[in-house]
């Protein structure tokens, strides 16, 4: 039995930094809804589908933007994951803190696209204003943690320890992962402990082309992932960490469902639905943390199969 983890960045951009607030109230609408001609394929259809299998995701929030356009569309959104049984935990977008209507720290202008950025005290401070910004919008018991665009570094965990986050999950050895300062010379791709914080890396995977790749709904095919799950499984692995967004069902104009995406979306729940005594869907509540001494090596999918993939991945754009 392997802990899957099934992971959505939930998050609301409004296509660039030029005249926000009149672009909010319909980027939120895009971004958390999805509304297309063909029904709305945004977070609450993610949530159906989770729902329809009996599945348990993990919403990790991202809170900073609230702090521009208020709480009511926070806790819109915490309210939608919550009342489905699904867990809420704390994602952190540093873009947003210089468009805070209140200021978030001290001598701070500009963007600031990575955590890792941030001073250790700062990534203490906003650390700790996210998460009371998702306990005023209703949000229970956080105790996971990812950073934005994985863009992390040691101090983060220091951070996280500091607001007693037991949990983070910001460690892609695809993207920062080697250079983060945690584990630089071997890539994590199994839990470790790390400055008092569990840290359960993206899982990752070598297609073949000499780099790696974490496992992402829009980056994997079907056969990928279903492949690499039971790789996982059969090599002892102790976690499977899956990313996705809120909006990844949509086509990049994000005016129209994505059929590939959507159909992995399904075919994945299914999946994991019809092998749960291989696989245990599960959130970071209740969790008893599996650290392991030595790291394998990263998981590895055959050549063909990524190229199967990239077929996929060329038709999707033609598709758009």
């Amino acid at each position: 039995m392997i802990d899957v983890f099934l992971t959505v960045d939930v998050e609301v951009w409004c296509d660039g930094w030029d005249d926000i607030d009149a672009k909010f109230p319909s980027a939120f609408q895009r971004y958390i809804y999805g509304h297309t001609s063909r029904g709305d394929y945004g977070l609450p259809y993610q949530l159906h589908q989770l729902q329809e299998y009996g599945l348990t995701g993990v919403f990790f929030v991202e809170p900073l933007f609230s702090t521009r356009f208020g709480l009511e569309p926070l806790s819109e959104i915490i309210s939608l994951v919550q009342e489905r049984g699904h867990e809420i935990q704390l994602h952190l977008h540093t873009e947003w803190v210089d468009e805070s209507s209140v200021p978030l720290l001290d001598n701070i202008t500009g963007k600031k696209q990575f955590l890792r950025y941030f001073s250790l005290e700062e990534q203490t401070i906003l650390i700790r204003t996210g998460m009371k910004l998702i306990e005023s919008a209703g949000g229970r018991n956080v105790n996971a943690f990812r950073a934005g665009s994985f863009g992390f570094n040691r101090e983060t965990l220091l951070a996280l320890a500091t607001n007693r986050i037991t949990f983070d999950s910001s460690y892609n050895a695809s993207m920062f992962g080697l250079d983060s300062g945690v584990s630089p010379e071997i890539p994590l791709v199994e839990p470790v402990k790390c400055e008092g914080v569990y840290e359960y890396p993206m899982t990752v995977f070598d297609g073949g082309t000499g780099s790696l790749r974490h496992v992402q709904l829009t980056a994997c095919s079907s056969r990928e992932m279903e492949s690499l799950l039971w790789q996982a499984l059969e090599s002892g692995r102790k976690a499977f960490v899956i990313l996705s967004h809120n909006f990844e069902l949509l086509n990049s104009a994000m005016n129209r469902p994505d059929d590939i995406v959507v159909a992995r979306f399904r075919k994945l729940c299914a999946f994991l639905d019809r092998h749960r005594d291989c696989f245990r869907v599960r959130g970071f509540r209740g969790l008893t943390p599996l650290p392991v001494l030595t790291q394998p090596a990263p998981l590895t999918s055959p050549i063909w199969r990524t190229g199967l993939r990239m077929l996929e991945q060329g038709l999707r754009r033609r598709l758009r």
